[in-house]
């Protein structure tokens, strides 16, 4: 049998070297032999392939929401996770949807009876929501800047009434300034300052919790738009936290007073209520993720957990 050198392989099949030498050492060359410290291989021996990866479970909840998202999994994490996030944040801020409408608009795209009381804009904002979840899981990974923010909002009030009026912009600052409750938030001029400030701070800030918690805080305490802050800012915190690998968590409709609460105790210092809150929603997330099989995910995300609170996760 005529053999041939390593380079003469290597020239052959457009491979470098070192990774025909590779393939000879994982035995992927049949014929395949050691003459001395020269590897000798087959003049007739085809061109080795690699091995496809095995497909294994999932490696952050990123991972997983987008394995079911592009393999359209019903009944899923992603499935839960677009329905409740949706339904809630919409929620906290008056829509009349239900959770069963708004399950019912994901699952077959169609409104079915809402009732004559329920706006469009309800249901215009509730598909739009879906769709800004879906982007936010295709590029958790970019960069948080101006303009992804004012695409996310774009998204979300994109077809609404509010987007023919002549006053307010689409996926765009406010320009009237706005009251929110009793707190007063940035003044219009001065809105695009602010938001590069807040973005240069968070791009430098150790990636936890309580310092996404202080970018969410002051975030809606600028209320950058002339509406839909609120979504806006909840969708960046599930964005960060699929970046950053913290654990994703929704703010249930249930716990708006506590959620409001903490946003106004965290202004004046106090943090530990918002904590709380946001920390519960982490709980329910995980038992989710052990309901639909992510148990090494649930695992991690306990671990990380505790390890955040200065605790241990008992065997």
């Amino acid at each position: 049998m005529e053999y041939m050198s390593v380079a003469e392989a290597a020239q052959k099949w457009g491979l470098t070297p070192r990774n025909v030498q590779i393939h000879c050492e994982k035995g992927n060359i049949p014929g395949v032999t050691m003459q001395g410290k020269s590897w000798q291989i087959p003049v007739d021996a085809g061109r080795p392939m690699r091995k496809p990866r095995a497909k294994g479970m999932p490696h952050s909840i990123l991972e997983a929401l987008k394995s079911e998202k592009r393999g359209r999994i019903s009944g899923g994490l992603y499935h839960r996770l677009q329905i409740d996030i949706t339904y809630n944040s919409n929620h906290i801020e008056g829509s009349r949807l239900t959770h069963e409408q708004t399950r019912w608009i994901f699952e077959t795209q169609t409104i079915g009876n809402v009732g004559a009381d329920v706006p469009v804009d309800d249901i215009v904002e509730t598909a739009n929501h879906f769709r800004a979840v879906d982007i936010i899981i295709e590029s958790a990974g970019a960069a948080l800047t101006e303009q992804y923010i004012k695409k996310l909002h774009a998204q979300l009030k994109g077809g609404t009434s509010d987007s023919r009026k002549a006053w307010f912009k689409v996926g765009e600052y406010k320009k009237l300034d706005n009251v929110v409750g009793e707190m007063e938030t940035c003044p219009a001029k001065e809105v695009h300052g602010e938001m590069v400030k807040l973005l240069a701070w968070w791009k430098n800030a150790e990636k936890t919790l309580e310092n996404l918690l202080d970018l969410h805080v002051r975030f809606e305490q600028i209320h950058p738009f002339q509406d839909g802050n609120g979504r806006v800012g909840r969708l960046i915190l599930l964005k960060e936290c699929l970046k950053y690998g913290i654990t994703p968590f929704v703010i249930a409709e249930n716990f708006k007073q506590f959620y409001y609460l903490g946003l106004k105790d965290w202004r004046q210092g106090r943090r530990a209520r918002l904590m709380d809150t946001c920390r519960t929603g982490q709980d329910v997330f995980i038992l989710g993720l052990r309901q639909f099989g992510h148990l090494k995910l649930a695992e991690k995300a306990e671990a990380e957990q505790a390890a955040s609170e200065g605790r241990t996760v008992p065997l």
